[in-house]
């Protein structure tokens, strides 16, 4: 059974507060900071009971006024093990209707602002919309409605089952997008002015929305922060659905795990994936082309011109690798035999390791093998997206985020932008990355590119074009560079 939705007040309950009537009631949140708030507002039914491992449902409506003011409940996950556990907070809301959305707006009574949709990361296991970290007050605050969300994780969400959709993640996500579609007006929005913005597997599950043929029109922009639009056959991606219900002693299939206690369930996919990342490999979940959401492969259809019209920022943080190799010790434990194999595995010509050794004199093994992975998994893949769309009639952008967090050494890693994109550098988990001494001013810069983009779609530098420009942010000043090209990398491996 679903869990209680809040309290309900009578129409006449509390009308200081802020109000906004969606299709299927009204909500109440809260003023906060010069700001509206409504938080936990369901986009779907809870996917329990009948509706687990299927497609996300409307949810029921409601009579009178449902209180938006906390947090709704999180999707099933574990925490973050260590070592990165003291780095990356992930707190869980207990319930049952995780599929929910929280709205920071300059009021509901305004019209026409534009809209920012935020899709968390965390490898498709991990995260969630009520981190501090994306906190929409500076965006709200800045004119634009700021829109993060909840989606179903791990077997849940992604789980390849024979008797289920897949990427029923992607489902949600896409819920959650006719949703702010059919309700954002009420909250102040414009819904023909929709941007989208996802970060790492939040940025690779965007990459496949780009590329669905269902999600055609339900956004007009897309910014993709440290993730490459990336999908695998069904196959692949149902072997780590196989080793869970082989741990546990089941069929592989959805019927047979939905009699599974949710807790054991965790436990399984944890001691599953635990020894991969998204950078190394290992057991994970992954997005499928699995023929109806996903016709085919999606960095593939993008580059044959799927999303076309679609204005694109995307980009990536200079030492992406430091969040895995620095805490885990393999920055200084690989060995040059493992590096070696690595190298072969990523297919890389010897010329190109050359050049890396050559332009890091004094980089341990896994180092270079750090600074070859980011590239072969993000940085080259999003300038040949951009490179590929050059002469259609949406534009491309790129960016490139360097400042380094003096933090237990981690450079400019994983994640370390999301608190200057969000201007939330004060929150404890911005600071748990960035320390507490982060500047300010590269914050105010970078949220202000986002802001302009959400607006105009032009956040402040050239479009993609021969020249390779790419705007760096940090160390100091924000300023364009040029991006080398793949010949001038001796021999880059096709993408993959």
């Amino acid at each position: 059974m679903a869990a209680a939705p809040p309290p309900i007040s009578g129409p006449s309950a509390g009308r200081s507060a802020p109000h906004a009537d969606t299709v299927h009631g009204t909500v109440r949140g809260a003023h906060e900071r010069g700001v509206a708030v409504f938080r936990g507002i369901p986009y779907a039914a809870a996917p329990v009971g009948p509706l687990r491992f299927r497609p996300p449902e409307p949810p029921e409506p409601w009579a009178g006024v449902r209180a938006a003011v906390d947090f709704g409940p999180t999707a099933p996950k574990r925490p973050y093990a260590p070592p990165l556990d003291r780095l990356l907070a992930d707190p869980s809301v207990p319930g049952e209707d995780c599929l929910n959305l929280n709205v920071w707006t300059p009021s509901p009574d305004r019209t026409g602002l534009p809209v920012l949709v935020w899709i968390h990361g965390g490898a498709l296991l991990h995260g969630s919309s009520v981190l501090p970290l994306y906190d929409g007050t500076a965006f709200a605050r800045d004119g634009v409605v700021l829109v993060s969300l909840n989606y179903r994780l791990g077997i849940e969400g992604f789980g390849v089952f024979p008797d289920a959709p897949a990427n029923r993640g992607l489902l949600d996500q896409l819920a959650a997008l006719a949703w702010v579609r059919d309700n954002i007006a009420a909250f102040g929005g414009d819904p023909d002015l929709v941007t989208v913005c996802g970060e790492s597997a939040g940025a690779i599950s965007l990459g496949a929305l780009l590329a669905a043929p269902r999600a055609r029109g339900l956004f007009r922009r897309a910014v993709l922060q440290s993730g490459a639009p990336d999908a695998v056959p069904v196959a692949e991606g149902r072997r780590t659905t196989e080793l869970v219900a082989k741990r546990l002693g089941v069929a592989a299939t959805a019927e047979a795990l939905a009699g599974v206690a949710p807790a054991a369930l965790l436990a399984a996919q944890g001691e599953v994936t635990a020894k991969g990342t998204p950078l190394t490999g290992g057991n994970a979940f992954r997005i499928v082309v699995d023929g109806e959401l996903l016709p085919r492969d999606p960095m593939e259809a993008l580059r044959a011109g799927a999303a076309s019209g679609v204005d694109l920022l995307m980009g990536s943080n200079t030492e992406e690798y430091r969040l895995w190799f620095v805490p885990s010790g393999l920055t200084e434990q690989l060995s040059r035999a493992r590096l070696r194999l690595a190298l072969l595995k990523f297919r890389v010509p010897r010329a190109t390791a050359r050049t890396y050794r050559a332009n890091r004199p004094g980089a341990t093994p896994g180092e270079l093998l750090g600074a070859l992975a980011t590239d072969v998994l993000l940085r080259v893949p999003l300038n040949r997206l951009a490179d590929a769309r050059t002469a259609g009639p949406g534009s491309t952008r790129l960016y490139e985020f360097g400042w380094p967090s003096p933090v237990m050494g981690l450079g400019a890693c994983h994640a370390l932008e999301i608190g200057f994109v969000f201007d939330t550098l004060g929150g404890p988990d911005a600071v748990a990355l960035a320390g507490p001494d982060a500047p300010r001013e590269l914050a105010a810069s970078m949220h202000a590119a986002w802001v302009r983009f959400a607006t105009s779609g032009d956040p402040g530098w050239p479009v993609w074009n021969a020249s390779r420009p790419v705007m760096r942010f940090g160390p100091g000043a924000p300023r364009l560079v040029r991006s080398p090209r793949d010949d001038e990398l001796r021999g880059w491996p096709p993408y993959r």
